[in-house]
């Protein structure tokens, strides 16, 4: 590998079905600002009007962190939902083609490809999305968080680990858990 092949910005890809995610994501978040690099987090489904713990600790220490979703599919029509997603996708892609950051954090994105409830493909194609993905400057470090990855983005990856559901406490009824979830 060259050096110049060292400096590349790679694209990682947080999948499956376990948890552990966004956590993940987070985690590098803190790692590369911790090494003075400028780090923004868009969340596509998260809402703006709920508070999540990322986001206050995220602002103290000043990772760039914005939530465009508006929540989980079933909380809001399906137009609402398209109208986010297409808000969401042109924030995302500037952000990342303009090249201000280090690293860009697509949290949950692969969920909003993967919504069959409803049509997408016009507000968020997937072609556009590898098309950024391919165009991003050479500089920036991708990760993409979420749910059912499409193979596209997958194959385009330089990392992509699957989290897998061993044992969850969902399963005994227990809820999500302030501080663990959100």
């Amino acid at each position: 590998m060259s050096k110049q092949d060292a400096k590349r910005g790679l694209l990682l890809v947080y999948t499956g079905d376990g948890k552990g995610k966004t956590t993940a994501a987070l985690g590098l978040a803190v790692r590369a600002t911790g090494r003075g690099k400028k780090v923004l987090m868009v969340q596509f489904i998260k809402s703006p009007d709920r508070t999540y713990g990322e986001k206050l600790v995220f602002d103290k220490i000043g990772i760039d962190i914005v939530q465009k979703g508006i929540g989980f599919t079933w909380t809001k029509t399906p137009e609402e939902h398209r109208e986010a997603l297409q808000a969401a996708w042109g924030y995302a892609k500037e952000q990342l083609l303009h090249g201000g950051y280090d690293v860009v954090i697509f949290d949950e994105l692969n969920n909003a490809l993967a919504i069959d409830r409803f049509p997408i493909d016009d507000v968020l194609p997937l072609e556009d999305v590898l098309e950024t993905i391919k165009s991003r400057p050479k500089h920036i470090h991708l990760v993409i968080t979420g749910r059912s990855a499409k193979q596209e983005i997958m194959d385009m990856a330089d990392l992509v680990t699957e989290m897998k559901p061993i044992k969850h406490y969902y399963d005994e009824g227990i809820p999500a858990v302030l501080g663990v979830e959100f």
